[in-house]
């Protein structure tokens, strides 16, 4: 889609809203890049623990349909260290803890439906944003990021698209000319950062000429190499991984010990993706990220 189709079909609203109610059912992802992307911005607390930023969602770059990508994940922890890794489910594929977390559950069990729950599968979504406002990185206005964020920022969106009051008009958010700026308003709860202050603004041009506009858009991210398969390890290895963690033996390599389900042949790679970076399985790391993955998606 060239930027003159891109401006005429106004983002395609109908298209987004179908894809919208797609992503209400379950399915999964997560992502795992643990080293400084500079590609990404997030937002930064204030001294009293709150944080105020203002963001504008941005459309599909040119070659992709949706302005999300989504990402399912695990990240828990066990006898032997920090299991976080992107599910296959993403990619529709079965996924060993998946299985494992569905055994547990079926059991009947409280005890293990416990242990399922602590190692349910977490959504990030990933979007390209500009940042209208920042006022602890001043630097940042005006320029174009990646943006990974939680269901409940997704929950304003889709708030925004699908208002439940008659008094309301659906927007789409990721309109460059009949989009809305969303304030990102982030406040500490129970340890947690919580975003049920945050709102979109009414509905406004990214910019005063398509010139600029056209800019911005000239340099958004490509989403897709998110479900690169580089970013996610085969169904075996996951399966090695997940008994490591929960037997604690860093050097098994089979998964007997830890009860799984029977192994599954490995998981056919159904497309080709550009490439991406994947993480280390260094235990401070993955300490780190877990605690952040938490911060973005509560």
């Amino acid at each position: 889609m060239d930027f003159e189709t891109l401006k005429s079909s106004s983002s395609n609203f109908d298209k987004l809203t179908k894809a919208l109610e797609q992503n209400l059912a379950p399915e999964d992802q997560s992502n795992k890049n643990k080293y400084q992307d500079d590609r990404f911005w997030k937002p930064e607390l204030d001294k009293t623990g709150n944080g105020y930023a203002v963001l504008r969602f941005l459309p599909a770059v040119e070659g992709e349909d949706l302005p999300w990508q989504r990402i399912w994940s695990h990240a828990f922890q066990d006898k032997g260290g920090w299991f976080i890794e992107n599910s296959l489910t993403t990619l529709g594929q079965k996924d060993p803890v998946s299985e494992e977390n569905s055994r547990l559950w079926n059991t009947g069990l409280d005890s293990d439906k416990d242990i399922a729950r602590k190692r349910k599968r977490k959504l990030s979504y990933y979007s390209n944003i500009m940042i209208v406002s920042d006022p602890k990185h001043p630097e940042n206005e005006g320029k174009v990021f990646l943006f990974k964020f939680g269901k409940k920022i997704f929950d304003k969106i889709t708030e925004s698209m699908q208002p439940a009051f008659e008094d309301e008009s659906p927007i789409n958010p990721f309109d460059f000319w009949k989009g809305a700026n969303f304030k990102l308003k982030i406040r500490k709860v129970d340890g947690y950062w919580n975003y049920d202050k945050s709102e979109f603004e009414g509905v406004s041009p990214l910019a005063e000429s398509d010139d600029k506009i056209k800019e911005v858009w000239s340099k958004q991210h490509a989403l897709k190499p998110f479900l690169d398969l580089s970013n996610f390890k085969t169904y075996d290895e996951l399966k090695e991984k997940l008994n490591r963690v929960i037997t604690g033996d860093r050097n098994a390599s089979t998964v007997e010990n830890a009860n799984l389900p029977p192994q599954a042949t490995r998981p056919a790679k159904s497309e080709t993706v550009v490439a991406s970076s994947t993480a280390t399985d260094n235990g401070e790391d993955d300490t780190l990220s877990y605690f952040s993955k938490l911060a973005e998606e509560e």
